[in-house]
């Protein structure tokens, strides 16, 4: 069957990890034999590609096509307007994308379902899209979509109009499901299809050997924060139990527009020589970040299904994160880690101290985040799209 995989969240040449696990979904897919596939990846327009203007300019810097893992990736801009953006993101989108979309179908790409991933702005747009083209379309929700975006009464709307619209709905999580059936969806239209974790690129390496290789005390102990450098993430928070955790350095790998801010606090809180930034890593990596921690801590405010926590298991690093959305699923046993009570600084470096006293083995955790194969998302996958393409 052919699919056409529509969604802003999906990598890049200038953000190549960029919704990283929609590609890694899609490839698992691929690696059936049963799927071919093409990726109507839009971005939004902008003019000017000089570094002052931060992610605008990775905007403006994204090729308009590209081959990724033998992928053929197209990058078609839309409109995101100042103010009334996220009302009319939907329509841009979809009005951006659809030239791309026939064009495809013109060179032989005629598609038998859109695969949408991101239900707000995403999901809606690609509903406009198999309407104008008759087309099936299923929509994956993945976590803000549904956990904050529906507060807002408009894409409130277009959603649920999009989820009755839809052939099905997807959830990363039982919780994203279960809070769109909550809004009104058809409880027969809605599925549950945890991300997998790719055993294979994700595996455990000798602590000791991985600390040499980064440059690290081989005695540490460390504590890894992974992620986006924004307030939603919770960088801030491992900060704030650094005080509480004496001796305890702190590493944080990514990028963003917080670093700043997450930098005068550590300076505020006299902990600076405690925090190692290590930056943005490369998803082939990180095996050696998560190899060389103790533990992962994410203390996010919105998850849907956090793959840092399934990749940092696999590599045998047990976890502390905020109880919220899938992340339950998730730490759902001792040898996965612990959630923590709340979300804030004393609560981490609460967690900290209870894990450290009973650290699971790191082939437990291992042996756990192998039972998140992708093998029956995969499946589960397969059997939806068999029913209406």
């Amino acid at each position: 069957m052919r699919v056409l995989l529509f969604s802003s969240l999906y990598p890049s040449e200038v953000r190549p990890i960029h919704g990283i696990f929609v590609e890694t979904r899609l490839r698992e897919l691929l690696k059936t034999g049963q799927v071919q596939a093409k990726v109507v990846a839009p971005v939004p327009w902008f003019p000017l590609k000089s570094p002052r203007y931060g992610e605008y300019a990775q905007f403006a810097a994204t090729p308009r096509q590209e081959q990724r893992n033998g992928l053929e990736v197209h990058h078609p801009r839309y409109l995101l307007l100042p103010k009334v953006g996220m009302n009319l993101a939907p329509y841009t989108m979809a009005l951006g994308a659809l030239a791309t979309v026939r064009r495809l179908q013109k060179q032989g790409f005629d598609f038998d379902l859109i695969d949408a991933h991101y239900y707000y702005p995403d999901g809606v747009a690609a509903g406009l899209l198999a309407r104008w083209l008759k087309k099936p379309f299923v929509v994956t929700a993945r976590g803000t979509d549904l956990n904050l975006i529906p507060e807002y009464p408009f894409p409130r709307k277009l959603i649920l109009q999009t989820a009755a619209q839809a052939q099905a709905s997807i959830g990363v999580c039982k919780a994203l499901m279960d809070s769109l059936g909550a809004l009104g969806a058809d409880p027969g239209k809605l599925n549950t299809l945890r991300n997998g974790v790719d055993l294979e690129r994700f595996t455990p390496e000798p602590r000791e050997a991985a600390r040499q290789r980064l440059g690290l005390d081989a005695q540490g102990p460390y504590l890894l924060s992974v992620g986006h450098l924004i307030e939603r993430k919770g960088h801030h928070i491992a900060i704030e139990a650094l005080p509480a955790m004496p001796g305890v350095t702190l590493l944080v790998a990514g990028g963003g527009p917080e670093q700043g801010a997450l930098k005068a606090l550590a300076a505020r809180l006299g902990v600076s020589e405690r925090v190692r930034w290590v930056g943005v890593v490369p998803q082939t990596e990180l095996k050696w970040w998560y190899s060389a921690a103790d533990a992962l801590a994410l203390c996010s405010s919105r998850e849907g299904w956090a793959n840092v926590l399934l990749e940092a298991m696999a590599c045998g690093t047990p976890v502390i994160a905020t109880n919220i959305w899938g992340t339950p699923e998730v730490v759902s046993q001792p040898a996965a880690g612990l959630l923590m009570a709340r979300r804030d600084g004393p609560a981490l470096a609460q967690a900290w101290a209870q894990l450290m006293g009973n650290l699971p083995a790191r082939a437990a955790t291992r042996a756990h985040a192998e039972t998140f194969s992708w093998d029956a998302t995969t499946q589960g996958q397969l059997d939806i799209f068999r029913r209406f393409a």
